[in-house]
């Protein structure tokens, strides 16, 4: 079920924003975790790449700055944080009148110090985040998250052969299109390869040597534990350290999660601020998030028969259902905002104070009115599952445009309430 990006090009989602975007716009920023696919994106567009991760180009860079506006345009300057002052050339070339598809700019890192909202409304920027499940697998989606928030309830329907396990391989094989292809041990040395630079290299690149790399891993496995989970983050410190007594303090945890926000390495979910309706007693708190559902089996040494056999891994987090229930609604929270953001709407979750309903994704249009997901690891879905959807319709009515439930099921279809239930496979932007 899986493909193999190989050498070629698969089209993305983002491109469909950057042939918007980019003739219309003398500048734009593309930011978002290493090796989800920045570069290879803008080099099908740029005529002239000054790339700083080389650091040949980078020492040329930093004597002469004004060298990176150089050069037939469109621009790419590839990794700016790398050279931070080359963000500001940029705002004043486009203050200059630099006319429209002028420069892109990529970045693996927000840079201590340098607040882009210093630029923001000359350098828009957009974010990138791995593979959505669309743009993946070989499966062509048969409901659109933009028809849904289009608010017509427009008919559901769909069949597909991808199957529980398909959706754990792709759980483990990684939305990097760089590891596409890879399985086995190769898959995994790459993974294990990819976090070790997290702790060796970018933390240090960043101004943050890590003096207990042991015990930040033992932290990202905490965190990763608590995916698709609202657990504090003292109780993610306090399960990095179950049954040692080396237990970071609080200001050595701390600065991991700033740090890895930072590299785009965590995405944590926000919770839903409710624009136009009056729901009461929400919290506020962000549902937790990997970059990658990879990233996280990986912390925690996860394989395909131990998820399956719901086996319990990695420190002590509690939560509702299993881990694989967990990282089955990681993977389709990454491809939900992937397609979200296509259509300027923002993802949340809601979550009332005292738990007694629970919405794992609330998808937001700019004027306020959303469409409701849940995500289930079932084939089938009863009335029990849609307990929260329906009091939701209730509290705020035509302010909720549809109801679905992602499935690992065959079919796509609307049930008797008007829910909808579709295979995670099927939904697309």
């Amino acid at each position: 079920m899986s493909i193999s990006l190989g050498g070629s090009y698969r089209r993305r989602v983002l491109d469909d924003e950057f042939d918007e975007l980019l003739p219309a716009l003398s500048a734009l920023a593309v930011e978002g975790a290493k090796g989800v696919g920045k570069t290879a994106t803008a080099l099908r567009r740029a005529a002239t790449v000054h790339a700083l991760d080389d650091p040949g180009q980078r020492e040329i860079a930093a004597g002469d700055p004004a060298r990176l506006l150089t050069g037939t345009s469109p621009v790419l300057i590839d990794e700016w944080q790398r050279v931070p002052e080359s963000w500001d050339l940029v705002r004043r070339a486009v203050d200059a009148g630099a006319v429209p598809g002028s420069f892109l700019l990529t970045g693996s890192a927000s840079p201590a110090g340098l607040g882009t909202h210093s630029g923001a409304a000359r350098i828009p920027t957009v974010r990138m985040r791995p593979l959505s499940l669309s743009e993946r697998i070989d499966e062509r989606p048969s409901v659109s998250l933009a028809g849904l928030l289009g608010g017509m309830r427009p008919a559901v329907g769909g069949a597909t052969g991808i199957g529980l396990e398909d959706y754990v391989e792709e759980i483990l094989a990684s939305g990097f299109p760089g590891l596409r292809g890879l399985s086995g041990r190769a898959l995994r040395i790459q993974l294990d390869g990819y976090l070790l630079r997290i702790v060796d290299r970018d933390f240090p690149e960043l101004g943050h040597a890590v003096r207990n790399p042991a015990g930040l891993r033992r932290w990202m496995a905490a965190y990763a534990a608590a995916s698709s989970t609202a657990t504090s983050l003292e109780k993610i410190r306090d399960a990095a350290t179950s049954g040692q007594g080396d237990k970071p303090a609080k200001n050595a945890a701390a600065p991991y999660r700033d740090v890895l926000e930072r590299l785009w390495i965590l995405d944590p979910v926000p919770a839903w601020q409710p624009t136009r309706s009056h729901l009461a007693r929400l919290t506020a708190a962000p549902k937790h998030q990997l970059v990658d559902p990879a990233l996280a089996a990986r912390l925690l040494g996860a394989t395909s028969s131990a998820l399956l056999a719901g086996r319990p891994l990695g420190p002590p987090i509690p939560r509702d259902g299993t881990l694989l229930g967990a990282l089955f609604e990681s993977l389709v929270t990454l491809s939900v905002r992937v397609y979200a953001q296509a259509v300027e709407a923002s993802v949340g979750h809601l979550r009332t104070f005292a738990g007694e309903h629970e919405i794992d994704l609330i998808v937001q249009r700019q004027d306020g009115r959303a469409v409701a997901i849940e995500v289930k690891l079932a084939r089938t879905v009863h009335d029990d599952d849609v307990r929260h959807l329906r009091w939701l319709a209730r509290e705020i009515g035509d302010e909720l445009l549809d109801a679905i439930v992602i499935s690992t099921g065959p079919e796509a279809y609307r049930r008797a309430d008007g829910i909808a239930v579709v295979p995670a496979a099927l939904l697309g932007p």
